[in-house]
């Protein structure tokens, strides 16, 4: 694995981050300790660095174990865990993004992960409650303390995070250098306000669910085109989205690489500032998932894929790129105007 800068900042992270969500078995579907100490070497042995987490994963499981398998070697990882989700039921201040939920939340993950600094500390979703200059104040003043190094947000609109990274600008103030949205073959949503709005502020993108829950790794279609269950409950279990999964089964008998891989692929060669989070309950699935940073999508393979799985952006940007709306806008001269390599444009 190689590095790259983390948005705008000077931190080095792996081309992978580690997602722990699987760390732990108290959600039913996860890892026992043994197996996740063997991701945890096996990824550590690939190059990676960075490592996701968060206070309620696995009820505090995935913390823990991290922080176990850190002894110490401390400070060659880049550690990211986050807050807002609650940490107690029925008590409404333990959860949401207010200052008094987040400095309770960072010295209980502290404490669980055995370290005194957090390298990424995320807001895990928005409350629509909180004011945002309450966050960008409170979490700047926890990298004052030094017990966090750099911020990022999750599962927030693109609007938000434009204006709290313009307040905390204006202020002075730590800015969101990373954000964490799901983004896939079949979920391409974010690419209406997220990623532009990500790519214009140099914000790096650790995106989840690259392989779609599952549907994108072909296990749902190794022989049709139908998931092999089907019980209402997952969303992403769709028509079109089982169209999209085949497609990548077919592109990957012709180019004899895993589903999987392709799906990855795809998404980290979007743009620089893509960080995919790799979360796994088996060491043998980690081994596969990092294979593809051994190969890349062509060109053309990259567009086919695009096509596969387009969707329309919707207004104002479809409505901006007609051509008689380019003509009234540039004067007839869009095609004449050298384009400036400015980040966030189309």
């Amino acid at each position: 694995m190689r590095y790259k800068l983390f948005g705008r900042s000077g931190l080095r992270v792996s081309e992978f981050c580690l997602g722990t969500m699987t760390f732990g078995k108290e959600w039913g579907w996860g890892a026992d300790k043994a197996e996740c100490r063997k991701i945890f070497d096996a990824f550590t042995d690939a190059g990676g660095n960075f490592i996701d987490t968060a206070n309620r994963y696995t009820e505090g499981t995935s913390e823990k174990y991290i922080g176990d398998f850190l002894s110490k070697t401390r400070d060659k990882y880049v550690i990211s865990t986050k807050y807002t989700l609650n940490t107690r039921k029925n008590d409404p201040n333990s959860a949401g993004n207010h200052r008094k939920n987040m400095i309770l939340s960072l010295e209980a993950s502290l404490n669980r992960l055995k370290t005194d600094y957090i390298d990424v500390y995320w807001v895990h979703a928005w409350d629509f409650l909180t004011p945002i200059d309450e966050v960008m104040r409170a979490l700047d003043d926890m990298v004052t303390t030094g017990k966090i190094l750099y911020i990022g947000i999750s599962d927030t609109p693109a609007w938000i995070v434009a204006r709290a990274n313009t307040i905390a600008e204006l202020n002075s103030w730590s800015r969101f250098v990373g954000l964490q949205i799901e983004f896939s073959l079949i979920q391409r949503s974010p690419e209406r306000e997220l990623l532009p709005m990500a790519e214009h502020m140099n914000i790096s993108i650790t995106p989840w669910a690259v392989l779609g829950g599952g549907i994108l790794t072909g296990k749902y279609s190794e022989d049709n085109n139908k998931p092999k269950r089907f019980d209402g409950n997952d969303q992403r279990l769709t028509i079109q989205n089982m169209k999209i999964a085949h497609s990548v089964v077919e592109l990957s008998k012709e180019i004899d690489k895993p589903p999987s891989q392709i799906a990855i692929n795809w998404v980290r060669q979007k743009s620089y500032n893509m960080v995919p989070i790799i979360g796994v309950r088996t060491v043998d699935q980690l081994k596969n998932n990092v294979e593809s940073l051994q190969w890349e999508l062509t060109q053309e393979e990259l567009e086919w894929l695009d096509e596969i799985s387009s969707i329309e952006l919707g207004f104002p940007h479809d409505y901006l790129e007609k051509e008689f709306v380019r003509d009234l806008v540039y004067g007839g001269t869009y095609d004449d105007i050298i384009k400036p390599p400015c980040k966030g444009t189309r």
